[in-house]
């Protein structure tokens, strides 16, 4: 059998095969180089929002919102109303592996330069040093 019919056969039985899996399973769904901000569990969870999240979604176009579904409504749904404000679609992603994020505000489809995306306080360092 021919390696092309052997590899339709493959996608048929088994799906695509998933670009950086990892990565993926790290930033709730999409990948690093897209990235804009990304906020931990602790962050999220924090009373208010960061005010850079909300900055992002009025500055920014073609952005993406996702979430960690296994963190409460309560503690994501100002960020999903400021999204919906700004016109920004969402996805609440219920994590396969454990993530220490909790919120990923990415590029729609495009890698963009981003140097460093994360809000590197204390929240962030100690859900780190958690996940260490």
């Amino acid at each position: 059998m021919s390696e092309k019919i052997q590899d339709v056969i493959d996608r048929a039985l088994y799906g695509n095969p998933e670009t950086k899996p990892e990565e993926r399973n790290l930033f709730l769904t999409t990948l690093l180089e897209r990235i804009h901000l990304a906020l931990t569990k602790k962050q999220v969870i924090h009373k208010g929002m960061y005010p850079e999240v909300v900055n992002m979604m009025k500055t920014k176009s073609n952005l993406h919102l996702y979430l960690n579904g296994h963190l409460n409504y309560s503690n994501y749904s100002n960020y999903i109303q400021e999204a919906n404000k700004q016109g920004i679609r969402f996805t609440i992603v219920t994590p396969q592996k454990t993530t220490p994020f909790g919120l990923v505000l990415a590029n729609e489809s495009n890698a963009i330069d981003s140097v460093d995306p994360f809000i590197k306080d204390e929240l962030y360092e100690l859900e780190m040093e958690e996940q260490g």
